[in-house]
């Protein structure tokens, strides 16, 4: 930070209006779904999507991944999200850093997102120390908070190698003896055993707290924490041989899709050659599937690699965060995850 004066009257103003996440338990999507699902387009696609959801929750057999690009947790589905988690709707998360430290560890110690009722010149905001995603605002001084809070819990860990999950468990813990929010994703995953991976777990807030940790264990001559982003492919690829069944519920792309898909080829490439293609497959996305990026490929175009099936997957071309609290509500409310048995996957590592 510089030493300009901030304008705190100005930012007051802009920092005015919390974002609220939806509460998916508030109401029953069911009927809606039902009559999307007599229409045409995106609607038919999710009523179809979430059909393919239910499946998941129904089958015993099934290990749900939950993949998670994109900032629809600061948009408002944080604790649909921690709802996943606290109602063992989902197994295992794999998603960017920013997900879960910069959106939702960031609000565990107490911080909050808010709407942009207006968006002024954007070096006007810098000028604030408001930072914005779209039409969302951060603060952040209270973002550097995080960034410092990552280094005081890198600082207090024995200075060895972690997986992105092995850390952020530690994350977990920190919420559960400091946290401000009851409801964040990193604690309830923590409490559940339920495993999350960062696989760029660096590009996120983490970096920058875990650099800091470097450079200044390197200035006294000591040992530092590393985060292994190898462990990471191979502890998601064990619980993958582990749990058999697997379906994915993927909010956006990038490297969390590429990484929880990869799971299968990697075991195969270890000899396990028995291991099932991800039998069920959600993805909600608005990337465009003509540029040939990861982040827009197909579903179909993931089987030619060996990594899901094609039998029971949906595509949904849609802004994640109008249509996740429809699916993930009616899914709350048919209940099928009131007698699925909680996997734990966390609980291997230990």
């Amino acid at each position: 930070m510089t030493d300009t004066p901030v304008n705190d009257t100005r930012k007051a103003e802009l920092l005015s209006t919390k974002v609220e996440h939806i509460d998916i338990k508030s109401f029953d999507a069911r009927p809606i779904v039902d009559a999307m699902k007599k229409m045409s387009f995106t609607s038919r696609d999710l009523g179809r999507a979430t059909e393919i959801y239910n499946q998941m929750l129904a089958d015993p057999d099934c290990t749900i991944c939950l993949v998670i690009a994109g900032s629809t947790s600061a948009g408002g589905c944080m604790d649909l999200y921690a709802e996943l988690v606290k109602s063992n709707m989902v197994d295992c998360i794999v998603a960017t850093g920013a997900t879960i430290v910069d959106m939702d560890f960031f609000e565990g110690l107490g911080h909050k997102h808010y709407q942009a009722l207006e968006v002024p010149d954007d070096d006007t905001l810098r000028s604030l120390y408001i930072d914005r995603i779209y039409d969302t605002y951060i603060d952040e001084e209270q973002l550097q908070d995080c960034d410092f809070t990552i280094n005081k819990i890198a600082n207090s860990l024995e200075p060895r190698a972690y997986s992105s999950r092995a850390f952020i468990r530690e994350m977990g813990k920190y919420l559960v003896e400091h946290g401000k929010k009851e409801n964040s994703l990193v604690k309830l995953a923590y409490e559940h055993d339920v495993p999350i991976f960062c696989p760029a777990f660096v590009d996120s807030s983490a970096g920058f707290g875990l650099v800091k940790h470097q450079v200044d264990a390197m200035k006294a001559g000591k040992p530092y924490l590393t985060i292994d982003a190898i462990a990471d492919f191979r502890e998601l690829t064990d619980i993958k041989i582990k749990a058999g069944e697997t379906g994915l519920l993927m909010i956006g792309g990038g490297v969390p899709k590429n990484f929880i898909q990869d799971t299968v080829v990697c075991a195969e490439i270890l000899g396990h050659e028995d291991v099932a293609v991800h039998k069920y497959a959600v993805q909600i996305t608005v990337a465009d599937v003509r540029d040939g990026a990861c982040s827009s490929s197909t579903l179909q175009e993931a089987a030619s690699w060996g990594k899901v099936s094609t039998a029971i997957e949906q595509m949904v071309f849609a802004e994640a965060g109008s249509v996740m609290p429809l699916l993930a509500s009616d899914a709350y409310h048919r209940g099928h995850w009131k007698t699925r048995a909680k996997r734990k996957w966390a609980s291997i590592f230990q």
